[in-house]
């Protein structure tokens, strides 16, 4: 039963080698391919990296705002490290909001600052993310803003 199992795998190896090495038909080599005429263009960079600055803010926390706010926006009270609480005390409450974890939150044993973000979407204003704590002592629905994304035509759902 072995033996016929042998033989039948490199029968069918056999088949694909021979398979592989078929030419053409009439022997002809294949066509060559063509060769490029120009280099291809290098795709600008999106309006979000474009209008991207990298800050530090309060208490050392790092973030992104991005974008220009528009005229009366709210954001502009706004700095990268605010505690959520001082946020919605200073902009109101937001047109909509949701949490979602970060791959840090499948590490085991990782008890650092990042394991879920929170999203405060205002319409008319743009968007708000804060790193939340690491889930215990009921840190969710806390957390400190790194990154402000001013947009004047936001929908305000997420």
């Amino acid at each position: 039963m072995m033996k016929r199992n042998l033989e039948i795998t490199a029968a069918l190896m056999a088949a694909c080698v021979l398979a592989a090495c078929q030419t053409t038909q009439g022997g002809a080599a294949p066509a060559p391919a063509p060769a490029p005429t120009a280099a291809a263009p290098v795709p600008a960079k999106s309006q979000t990296e474009a209008d991207t600055r990298h800050v530090k803010g309060i208490n050392d926390w790092e973030g992104d705002i991005t974008g220009k706010p528009g005229a009366g926006s709210r954001f502009t009270q706004l700095q990268i490290g605010m505690p959520m609480k001082q946020v919605t005390d200073l902009v109101g409450a937001p047109t909509d909001q949701g949490a979602y974890v970060t791959g840090k939150a499948w590490i085991p044993f990782y008890y650092g600052g990042d394991r879920y973000r929170h999203e405060l979407v205002y319409k008319g204003q743009g968007r708000l993310i804060f790193a939340g704590g690491n889930g215990w002592r009921g840190s969710y629905g806390s957390g400190n803003l790194i990154w402000i994304i001013h947009n004047p035509a936001e929908s305000g759902y997420r």
